[in-house]
């Protein structure tokens, strides 16, 4: 199944598209359609996903508001963003700075999930503003 979409792309972006396409001998929209399937990062299947908060035991809230990256991972998507910032990324680090955003951008919203939950239990005050 697919959907038609209209994009708006940059003279510049449309003529590495168009230019790839020639090379490789294939229409433009394909190569445009593979670049973009290659960016996205891959959600998990409705299957593995983690249960509610709501579900989960007062320990387990808790736990989950002090989440944070490994500091390995951490470490790593810092030099990640810097190498981005700097233009010098490879095509597996920027693969690899994607996965990595994606953990820490699901991680984040599971905190937050945590957060308002632990509130709502009385287990935590809320944030002040």
């Amino acid at each position: 199944m697919s959907t038609h979409v209209t994009v708006t792309l940059s003279d510049e972006v449309y003529g590495r598209a168009e230019r790839l396409a020639q090379l490789s001998h294939r229409d433009v929209s394909d190569v445009l359609s593979e670049a973009i399937t290659v960016s996205l990062p891959q959600l998990r299947p409705r299957s593995e996903l983690l249960p509610p908060v709501e579900s989960l035991t007062d320990e387990h809230v808790i736990a989950l508001t002090d989440l944070q990256l490994t500091p390995d991972r951490d470490k790593r998507l810092s030099a990640l963003l810097r190498q981005q910032q700097a233009s010098t990324m490879s095509e597996v680090e920027r693969s690899e700075l994607a996965a990595l955003m994606q953990i820490y951008q699901e991680g984040l919203l599971r905190k937050a999930q945590a957060l308002q939950e632990a509130v709502r239990r009385g287990l935590r005050e809320p944030l002040r503003p």
